[in-house]
């Protein structure tokens, strides 16, 4: 394939994450560094559908690696969800000439990639969520910068409720996984963590690291919740009815996923686009891109999506050590 592949495509799908712009950045001028040339497909595979194309040069790319969200945009197809659809965006594919896709998202991008390899369009997926469940990868894309954007708002919170002495209950994202909510927790010092990994408890998980921070003297309390747990409103009004205090609720919501990107996830951004213009050029197809311990390489994409990712059971006993329980 490394003699044939003239032209590829690059789009980003589902939640926007920072590091998409850099990964766009990395995959054209990698790209082009090959002789290949890229073309944007804008508004993720609704895009493909309908041929919403923009021509990418080193120029288009120029100064976007530091850019939160994605100058191709993204959109969520109920349309490429069917097979006429998919066709659809088959026959883009033949009408441009595109040699391969590099789709840049998470599950449910590479779940649509998957699909579009069954008519044999190759494609290679770079993960890109932030809420870094992809489990062939230890590390997603945009992961980084939400955390520390959760980190600062959090710490900002916190001055604001030991002023008041109240208890601060935050919402942080994750969709159905509590990857962020705890690495967000441990590095604020939470008194409790609610992940969806684990089952609620909530006497144990949240009344007694209440009790237990009061009399260590603390007057202040923060609760992190990721949002597969529950609603923070839902555990704001629980500890109200049992303790009688009175929480402050914020629910940090999609400022989580805006912002410059991190130095990390500009990196990881750039050596993953790279590597997905090496996986095509090469001539292999229908991979993932992932790092495992610090190490780049790619799996087969329906091996990828298979996998299942949990959290460390030494981060819960980290948890349990500083919450004092």
């Amino acid at each position: 394939m490394s003699s044939t592949v003239k032209r590829i495509g690059v789009l980003t799908s589902g939640g926007d994450a920072p590091g998409m712009n850099a990964a766009i950045r990395a995959v054209v001028r990698s790209a082009i560094y090959r002789g290949i040339e890229c073309v944007g497909i804008r508004r993720g595979w609704n895009g493909l559908i309908h041929g919403d194309i923009v021509k990418m040069d080193a120029e288009s790319v120029n100064h976007i690696i530091s850019s939160g969200g994605t100058i191709l945009y993204t959109a969520r197809s109920q349309e490429f969800m069917t097979e006429e659809g998919q066709k659809k965006a088959v026959d883009t594919c033949k009408l441009l000439g595109l040699d391969g896709i590099v789709a840049i998202g998470g599950d449910g991008t590479f779940r649509g990639a998957q699909a579009l390899s069954t008519y044999g369009i190759p494609v290679v997926g770079v993960p890109a969520t932030i809420d870094n469940d992809i489990a062939c990868t230890d590390y997603t894309l945009g992961y980084d910068t939400a955390s520390n954007t959760a980190v600062e708002a959090i710490d900002k919170l916190r001055d604001t409720m030991q002023s008041h002495e109240r208890c601060s209950v935050v919402e942080v994202m994750g969709r159905n996984a509590g990857h962020l909510a705890m690495y967000v927790g441990i590095a604020v010092g939470a008194t409790a963590v609610l992940v969806p990994e684990k089952p609620l408890d909530f006497e144990k998980d949240v009344i007694e690291k209440i009790r237990t921070s009061r009399l260590r003297g603390k007057t202040h309390y923060m609760i992190v919740v990721a949002e597969g747990v529950s609603s923070a409103m839902e555990i704001a009004q629980k500890i109200k009815e049992t303790i009688s205090l009175d929480p402050r609720v914020t629910v940090l919501g999609h400022i989580q996923r805006g912002g410059t990107p991190s130095a990390r996830d500009r990196v990881m951004a750039t050596r993953m686009g790279y590597h997905a213009v090496q996986v095509l050029a090469e001539g292999r197809q229908n991979r993932l891109v992932c790092t495992v311990r610090g190490i780049l390489q790619d799996v087969d994409l329906a091996e990828g999506l298979s996998m299942k990712k949990t959290l460390s059971q030494q981060q819960y006993d980290v948890l349990e050590a500083m919450t004092g329980v």
